[in-house]
Formats: C-alpha cells, structure tokens, sequence
C-alpha cells in the first residue's frame, strides 16, 4: 500500500528487487491503493500498475506470487478529496467482473494468484460474490480466493455457503494482527480458531502496528515525521502498548535484533501462521525486516510476549 504513496515507483522497485534478492516472493496489493494519496490525481491501481511494470521489466511473474483486492471505489479524487460520488465499489458480480479485468490490465498478467475480497459488502449475498469469484477460478483468471477484514461469522457463512453450494472456498484471511491492543484480541477471540479449523492462511496485516512496534514511537517523545503518524497516536497510544513496546525493545536489545523483527518473530512462531505482511519505503527498512523470518524467540521471550500483550480470556473460552 506504499506504492504511489509513501514510496515513488523507483524506490517500490527496489523495495521489490532487494526482497526477491532475499528470497520473497509473496506481493500483496489492492485495486484502491492508493486512492488517499495526496501526490496529484490518484484513481486508485496506481500500485498494481507499479508492481506491473517491475514484473515486465524484470521479466520475473513466474518467480513471484501476485495478491490483490477487490470491494473499494475506484475513481480520480474530487476537488474535496473524496472519490468521484460516480465510482461504484462492492462485492457484485458486475463489480468484481470489471475489477478483475481491470486488475489484470494493471498488472499485466494473464491471472491473479491470489483475489482477496477486500472487506464484507453488506448490500450483496455472499452466494453472489461466491459465484463471481469462483467463475473467474473456472475461467483461469484467479488461482485461488481469499478474504481480508472478515468477523468469524462472516468467515463461516462464506465457508459454509462454498460447501453447501459448490463455490470456490476461501483458503486464506487478511486481518489485523499483531502484539498491540484491541487487534490481538479482536484476531484471536474467535478468527484464529476458524482458520486453524478449517485450514485458512493467515497473512496478517499490519504486524507492526502502522510503524508502532518498530521503536521510532516513545513515550513522552515528539512524534517522528511520518505520514501514519496521527493514526499511532489515536489508535495505539495506551498504557498497555507502551509496556508491550517495553518488552519489545528489551528483547531486541538482548538479542542485537531490530524492535520490529522482534514483533515479526512473535507472529512466526504462532503455529497456524501463514506470513505477515510487511510494507517498506526504503530497501534500507526492507533489510530491518527481512531477517525476522530467521530470528526464533525461546520459549520464555516468547511467553512473555504473550504475557504483555495478553487479554482476559473467559471461562466458556478456555474451557472451547
């Protein structure tokens, strides 16, 4: 989601060099990325365009594992800066159709790996959006489905809709999770045991809370110049994520590893992980990241990770 934002196309390519050169190969976008940019007229694509040029430039789409979204309005910014009231946006066949299509243009590719709805569309069955999604698997044009931004009832009507009527089914969840406050909670209270019933990939996102548990946030400290910045302190400024940050920099200092590899390890040791996703500016970020797939946390790091970061479980749940 930097790309056309934080991150110009040259610096999203190297970004996207140096992660292959690390042995990558999982990029996750969206058809409305990045529609609140603030650089010119941003229709939304403009990262699927990027991420289309750099796989023809390096000639490379066979190596790499394309993810991308669809649910959000599309259109050039109005003068307000909201998108055009003309755009459509949602979960209906029609909609998804002309996404797709549209995405593939963009990305210069004969199918997508994996199509991601991107968040819940109340106005339109899920046995629409099912049946939409699994004609375009039939056609060829999308390997495999997912969801992102999904409650656990949610996920289990779409589940059970694609078993009771032959629909493709969803193989994997994009939620928010990581250490901080509400957002382990809100994945673990019921998501995470549907998706280890069922078998789901979970490819979270966010694990580093918008740049929260990379250390450049502190207490008492003037906020660092970032485009996220107000969003840290409205959503992640709590007591409780203050001592979880604490418990991070105190491992990664013991361990000579970087705060957000510490946060990164946290979720890879969870067993029912997929990959975090993780979004980098610089090559220079990317190389902070990367070496969190290699860092395995003790039992007791790991135990107190969980400590810090834990929420009040009830009796009904433990006992599940």
């Amino acid at each position: 989601m930097q790309f056309g934002w934080s991150a110009d196309e040259a610096a999203a390519q190297a970004v996207m060099d140096a992660f292959v050169e690390a042995g990558g190969n999982l990029i996750d976008t969206a058809d409305i990325y990045t529609v609140w940019s603030e650089k010119g007229d941003n229709p939304g694509g403009v990262s699927e365009e990027i991420i289309g040029r750099w796989m023809k430039s390096r000639r490379n789409r066979d190596q790499v594992v394309i993810a991308t979204k669809v649910r959000g309005a599309m259109g050039v910014r109005g003068s307000e800066g909201r998108n055009s009231p003309y755009q459509r946006e949602g979960l209906s066949r029609k909609w998804i159709l002309k996404a797709c299509e549209d995405s593939l243009q963009r990305l210069g590719v004969d199918y997508i790996d994996l199509y991601q709805v991107h968040w819940v569309d109340n106005q339109v069955p899920i046995e629409e959006t099912l049946s939409a999604l699994t004609d375009l698997v039939r056609r060829g044009y999308v390997r495999y489905i997912g969801c992102s931004n999904f409650s656990a009832w949610r996920l289990m009507q779409a589940l059970w809709s694609s078993d009771k009527h032959g629909y493709e089914s969803f193989v994997s969840i994009q939620p928010e999770y990581s250490l901080v406050a509400p957002t382990r909670y809100n994945f673990e209270h019921e998501i995470a045991r549907v998706c280890e019933t069922y078998g789901l990939g979970i490819i979270p996102y966010s694990p580093l809370a918008a740049g929260f548990l990379t250390g450049k946030y502190r207490r008492d400290q003037p906020l660092p110049q970032s485009v996220r910045a107000q969003e840290i302190t409205h959503r992640r400024y709590s007591e409780q994520n203050w001592n979880i940050l604490d418990k991070v920099l105190e491992i990664a200092g013991q361990r000579n590893a970087h705060p957000a590899q510490v946060a990164l390890a946290w979720l890879l040791a969870k067993p029912q992980m997929t990959a975090p996703i993780v979004g980098a500016n610089t090559v220079a970020q990317l190389k902070d990241l990367m070496p969190a797939a290699e860092l395995k946390l003790s039992a007791e790091e790991f135990q107190a990770l969980e400590e810090v970061s834990g929420w009040q479980r009830s009796r009904t749940e433990l006992e599940r």
